[in-house]
């Protein structure tokens, strides 16, 4: 399959839409929301055609506090995480989808370069046996002081670890994607002209059990997720938006030094190595190798506020072939 490298697949990280320290109201989804799409026009208007995915670890994880708030007021029975899921799917497709289409016909591009946005609710396929079942790393939800933290831990039996990024979190099992079910009418979306909205969160975990399919407790990473969209769509350029600018060895430490390029090689080999942690930059890197060693023709890790200036190769790192 021949790629395009002006053809993307755009990861927003959960910071697209509530960055810490915010209180997550929806002027502050639609703020971010609209910024996000700023961006995105920037690109669209230099003839690159795009598709979408995000992230939604705070989300998910606001929509479970939700969940055991109403079954302690009311009695209230909550939803499992892959309901969860699709119900960020339809949250943050909404904003992304809204704002961007008014941005698009602001700018005259709507009916011309662009035929519409479309939000589809994406189930990933993900193996039933996978060992992420018995090792919970994804941080999903809010953060909290490390007291309080375990306290939540003690009163509701999850898992709560420190996010590398400051703060406490929930982590919750996060399995190895597959591939997305609904591919082929994601596919004939793109071929149309639209702007096409999926796999949002990593899409809806979902298992074989008979060849039927079943959803299951997790959250899959949105980037490895964004990887396994981008390849079927035959992308020729995986962009992954964050909160840091550039990719670092030694990350944290004194030693830290940021990347502006790594061949496929190195970045296998730092990899390895440990510089990239497994609840924040690892899953992208990984992404980014993926990415490109099933064909791909650059993976990009950049911050969400320079996503052009990532994209002409003034910011941000880059993933390429040997």
């Amino acid at each position: 399959m021949s790629r395009d490298e002006k053809f993307l697949v755009v990861a927003f990280g959960g910071n697209a839409f509530q960055t810490k320290g915010e209180k997550g109201t929806p002027e502050d989804y639609w703020r971010n929301a609209y910024r996000s799409a700023e961006f995105l026009i920037k690109i669209i208007e230099e003839g690159y055609k795009i598709a979408i995915t995000h992230g939604n670890g705070p989300q998910v994880g606001i929509i479970a506090e939700w969940m055991m708030a109403g079954l302690k007021m009311k009695n209230l029975p909550p939803m499992t995480l892959d309901i969860a899921g699709a119900m960020t799917q339809g949250w943050l497709g909404y904003l992304i989808q809204q704002s961007l289409y008014n941005k698009l016909l602001e700018k005259g591009l709507l009916g011309t370069k662009v035929k519409g946005v479309v939000t589809v609710v994406t189930q990933v396929l993900v193996n039933k046996d996978d060992p992420a079942f018995q090792n919970p790393t994804k941080y999903i939800g809010p953060w909290y002081e490390e007291a309080e933290a375990k306290k939540i831990a003690e009163e509701l039996g999850w898992v709560m670890k420190p996010d590398p990024r400051g703060g406490w979190r929930r982590v919750v099992p996060s399995p190895d994607p597959i591939g997305p079910i609904e591919i082929d009418a994601i596919k004939k979306l793109v071929e149309e002209g639209f702007i096409v909205i999926a796999s949002g969160g990593g899409g809806i975990p979902v298992i074989k059990q008979d060849s039927a399919l079943k959803g299951v407790e997790a959250v899959i990473d949105k980037d490895l997720a964004g990887e396994r969209l981008a390849t079927a769509l035959g992308a020729g350029t995986l962009l992954i938006l964050t909160d840091v600018e550039k990719v670092y060895l030694n990350y944290g430490t004194p030693q830290q030094k940021p990347l502006d390029v790594m061949t496929v090689s190195e970045a296998e080999k730092y990899y390895k190595e440990g510089h990239f942690k497994p609840g924040s930059m690892g899953p992208k890197v990984l992404a980014g190798i993926r990415f490109v060693k099933n064909g791909g023709k650059q993976a990009i890790i950049g911050h969400l506020f320079k996503a052009y200036e990532a994209l002409k190769g003034e910011s941000g790192t880059r993933i390429i072939p040997d």
